[in-house]
């Protein structure tokens, strides 16, 4: 049996866990997640916390068996505390202005400036002119949403310059002058 699917999770206080067949909606003070629940896996809900099954030992349950019980734990985390992306930006001229909490524009040494518009759940934080931080509900939404905004622009090996996650390693290239 799945190690990771075994164990239950735990409902924070100001959580609501709403079971309605092969629908499972999870509401917090941040927010409300939806999702649908294939029909080899069932959520049992057990005092202050729930508890993912599958239905056979099958190939197909077996693999979703601890795939949803993760993705159901980062709703729940979601719905309660939230989940949050920090990009730096490097590179002479490069920054980020927040023109809304759902809009950002960027200027990345194109002709132009960049605007990048937020999803739904997701929200836009720049504390720094070369900081942003990507806020949301939706652990998925918000790392998409990230990774697009860093492939934009993304760091290149000789300067480093362009939109990286806070503590990526860049790998730098010696270039013409390590000859």
């Amino acid at each position: 049996m799945s190690r990771i699917g075994k164990m239950p999770i735990n409902i924070p206080t100001g959580v609501d866990v709403l079971i309605e067949g092969s629908t499972l909606t999870i509401k917090g003070p941040l927010g409300s997640l939806t999702r649908e629940l294939p029909p080899e896996i069932t959520v049992e809900r057990l005092d202050n916390s729930l508890l993912v099954k599958r239905s056979s030992d099958d190939k197909k349950a077996k693999a979703l068996h601890g795939l949803l019980r993760t993705l159901i734990s980062n709703m729940v985390e979601g719905v309660s505390k939230g989940f949050v992306k920090e990009l730096e930006i490097v590179g002479v001229g490069y920054r980020a202005t927040q023109q809304s909490p759902s809009k950002l524009e960027l200027a990345l040494g194109f002709s132009h400036p960049v605007v990048v518009d937020a999803k739904e759940t997701v929200s836009f934080e720049v504390p720094a002119p070369t900081r942003i931080l990507v806020k949301g509900i939706d652990k998925e939404l918000v790392g998409q949403t990230a990774a697009n905004i860093r492939r934009l622009r993304p760091p290149e090996p000789y300067k480093g310059k362009g939109i990286k996650y806070v503590n990526e390693r860049i790998i730098r290239k010696a270039g013409k002058a390590a000859k």
